[in-house]
């Protein structure tokens, strides 16, 4: 049993002020498999106060500076990435092959893109006789979710580090396993006491108070669109940034050509991944309507290879999260059938060798309109709707016939013709003929996918404030 009693603050760890301990439930044996301790506005206080004392020093600290403790805890990580893996398999599900080599590589790479990118990144510029700084905006509050944690983590971390911010984290009280071992890793590398701060806890109790607390300058947060506009409404009367990463609903437009059936297939397994878990699923296929027997005939042939079950063995799917998951997602899909969709594979209940753990069937649906409910909703879960357009026009207003904008995907063997597909789709973040996401690429939403942007040294700015020395050079 994995006990986290203690937060990291002023860089010791650190009683709460109240003991109140939950559950961190295993979703592959539905039992607990630790506990955490809830924290409360005071722990905030005490987080914020040791962020403010810090950013005193660290934010006058040279790009030299940083570089070295950020590729200090690039060495500290690489010791610990096996303890990683194996608290983001326990805490959230994943499979341990996806939390061996995509989970927790991919919070590495964050850090190492931050590392690599900060000694060119131009802070300051003269203009005329004036001279423009970049600035570290403050203290930094992040909000983080349970489905990639350390990816999730890191995004924010490693750029508010690059920039000269000091932060205050509450990772997700549904998997704060991995988060815990980042701090130990970063009071291993030698970060300055007060730069990062983590204390856990519950949205309504922690989350809030990051969100309002008027010493926290700039507030990051990962999540559902529902929660995101909470998080900006407790944000609005101190007036400060708010970046946010929040829900999608992202289409994968599949172009009528000879490689159409390897594409359908491609799109599937991708859904798929993270048992469907991923903001930035392309879990909306349009495929041509003359082709859609086709294209789930092609879906057919991917179903043997995705295997579900136990998270510790050799599977492609492991459970997802919550009991509170599962409902939902087995709601969505029992109404989705009601709605008249036709179910290509999968649909409703646990697999039937797998009468304990939170295990959803990787559903594929066929025959779905675009107005239907489950073609709408994020599931957050291994489904997926195929939906028929009548020509690319119709692609592309079908695509951007959402209130999302996260990300979109477009597969075909005309590449001119993807690239203007790709184009046209009002998303963040759009992948063309498969390829994989970048991480020195800028990553976020349009609409009521999010403000601001992740990753590389596009997330620099997101941490920094614009000044103007008038007459500097006069």
């Amino acid at each position: 049993m994995r006990e986290i009693t203690k937060f990291y603050i002023d860089g010791q760890w650190v009683e709460p002020t109240e003991l109140n301990l939950v559950d961190v439930i295993n979703p592959a044996t539905e039992k607990a498999a630790g506990h955490v301790a809830l924290g409360t506005a005071a722990d905030v206080d005490a987080a914020v106060d040791a962020a403010r004392k810090a950013f005193t020093t660290w934010s006058q600290t040279s790009v030299e500076d940083r570089v070295n403790i950020l590729n200090a805890v690039v060495a500290e990580y690489q010791k610990r990435m096996p303890d990683l893996a194996a608290a983001v398999t326990e805490e959230m599900g994943a499979p341990s092959g996806l939390s061996n080599n995509v989970q927790v590589p991919i919070g590495l790479a964050h850090l190492m893109t931050a590392a690599a990118q900060l000694p060119t990144f131009t802070f300051s510029e003269d203009r005329g006789t004036s001279r423009i700084v970049k600035e570290p905006i403050g203290v930094c509050g992040f909000i983080t979710p349970w489905n990639w944690p350390l990816n999730q983590v890191m995004v924010k971390v490693a750029p508010a580090l690059a920039t000269g911010c000091t932060m205050v984290l509450k990772p997700s009280e549904i998997a704060p396993f991995s988060a815990a071992i980042v701090a130990e890793i970063f009071d291993a590398a030698g970060v300055p006491a007060g730069v990062f701060n983590l204390v856990n806890g519950d949205g309504p109790g922690v989350g809030a108070a990051i969100s309002s607390h008027p010493g926290i300058d700039m507030v990051s947060f990962t999540g559902s669109t529902r929660a995101g506009i909470e998080v900006a409404k407790n944000a609005a009367p101190t007036v400060k940034r708010v970046s946010q990463e929040l829900g999608g609903k992202s289409p994968n437009v599949i172009l009528d050509d000879e490689d159409f059936a390897a594409n359908v297939a491609g799109g599937v397994a991708a859904v798929m991944m993270n048992s469907g878990q991923s903001c930035n699923a392309p879990t909306r296929m349009l495929v041509p309507a003359a082709r859609l027997a086709e294209a789930a005939e092609a879906a057919k042939s991917v179903q043997d290879t995705l295997t579900v079950g136990d998270p510790s063995g050799d599977v492609r799917l492991g459970p997802v999260v919550s009991e509170a998951q599962f409902d939902k997602i087995q709601g969505l899909i029992e109404r989705a059938v009601g709605d008249g969709a036709n179910v290509v594979f999968g649909g409703a209940g646990r697999p039937d060798d797998l009468p304990t753990g939170y295990y959803v069937k990787p559903t594929v649906f066929s025959d779905v309109t675009n107005d239907m409910e489950i073609a709408r909703t994020e599931v957050f879960g291994p489904v997926l709707v195929m939906i028929g357009y009548d020509s690319v026009d119709s692609a592309v207003e079908i695509a951007n016939d959402t209130e999302y904008g996260l990300a979109g995907y477009v597969s075909g063997k005309d590449v001119d013709e993807v690239r203007k597909v790709g184009s046209r789709i009002r998303a963040g973040s759009i992948s063309l003929n498969g390829a994989q996401l970048d991480p020195v690429a800028p990553f976020g939403g349009y609409k009521q996918s999010g403000n601001g942007r992740e990753w590389g040294d596009y997330a620099f700015d997101e941490f920094l404030e614009v000044k103007s020395l008038l007459g500097y050079d006069a």
